[in-house]
């Protein structure tokens, strides 16, 4: 029983390095006896190799049949961890022989900070610097960047991960919002206590995955004003909320960054003027620790220069 737990707890060392370089040629050519002409080697020393890394590794990597091999399911996955290393190595070493601000950067964004912040000026960041190439994926989770190969995420919390090396981005505040037609019908010029009757508008996963009302309640408690009994529909992305409100669906909770350019062009107002609250929460960057490469530092520069 302790020789299997051995063989299922080992890990990948440096001894095994020039094994799984055979590992890759076979499993990308699935063939032994190609990947032997590849390497110089005879098929026998190809499959001897195969053989000493599964036992090492304690999976079997191949399926064996009199006239091919066949990835393992399990070999699928290491073959895909392994490519994936390989080609953020290669990028990593043409960057460095470059010293150029090239290659692809892979960003990852809250949904509702991607779309109405950072998407819209990103053609200032192309034009600078013409020769990165920007991937930018959104969702409400906390990735794992190493798995994932993402080079920065953008969140809004007030717990970075302690794992990451964090950036401070900006600040922000929240404050309700309407469109000027519902502002009208409910009277809320200069009149919050008029929230009671009305529909609030509310991220879900402002900065958790589940905040509930915690933005409007803040709010409420202080600046004193009753909140209607009703919870309102609540959104998991802030500009859905938004969205909502400018068809005079009910009154939402903005963020100052996010709105910002919709009250400028009179699709929301401001009901209750510069009743504003600071959050506790702010904008920050995630990077893997030690990641300190030229286009990555690039984008976060760039980043807290529009962020003035």
């Amino acid at each position: 029983m302790t020789d299997a737990n051995e063989a299922r707890n080992r890990l990948l060392n440096g001894w095994q390095l020039s094994k799984m370089y055979t590992f890759e040629v076979a499993a990308r050519h699935e063939s032994f006896a190609l990947a032997a002409e590849e390497l110089s080697l005879s098929p026998s020393a190809v499959s001897h190799r195969i053989n000493l890394l599964e036992e090492e590794l304690g999976i079997q990597l191949f399926v064996r049949s009199h006239r091919k091999v066949e990835l393992t399911q399990e070999g699928k996955r290491v073959y895909w961890t392994l490519k994936s290393s390989l080609d953020t190595l290669n990028q990593e070493i043409l960057d460095i022989k470059n010293q150029a601000l090239s290659g692809t950067l892979t960003v990852y964004s809250r949904p509702s900070i991607a779309q109405c912040w950072l998407v819209p000026m990103l053609g200032d960041f192309t034009r600078r610097y013409p020769s990165i190439s920007l991937t930018v994926l959104t969702g409400n989770d906390y990735v794992n960047m190493q798995r994932t190969g993402i080079d920065l995420a953008l969140y809004f919390d007030d717990t970075p991960a302690n794992h990451l090396s964090q950036h401070f981005l900006m600040d922000e505040e929240i404050l309700p919002v309407c469109s000027p037609a519902y502002a009208r019908e409910h009277q809320l010029v200069k009149n919050p206590h008029n929230l009671s009757h009305c529909t609030l508008l509310h991220d879900r996963q402002a900065w958790s995955n589940d905040s509930g009302t915690d933005e409007w309640q803040s709010w409420a408690q202080h600046f004193a004003v009753n909140m209607p009994s009703s919870s309102g529909i609540g959104f998991d992305r802030s500009d859905l909320a938004i969205i909502a409100a400018i068809n005079d669906v009910g009154v939402a909770m903005g963020r100052k960054r996010l709105v910002q350019k919709r009250l400028e062009k009179g699709e929301l107002i401001a009901p209750f003027g510069e009743k504003t609250l600071k959050c506790h929460q702010h904008y920050y960057i995630s990077t893997l620790p030690g990641r300190q490469w030229p286009k990555i530092d690039a984008f976060i520069s760039w980043l807290r220069e529009r962020a003035r």
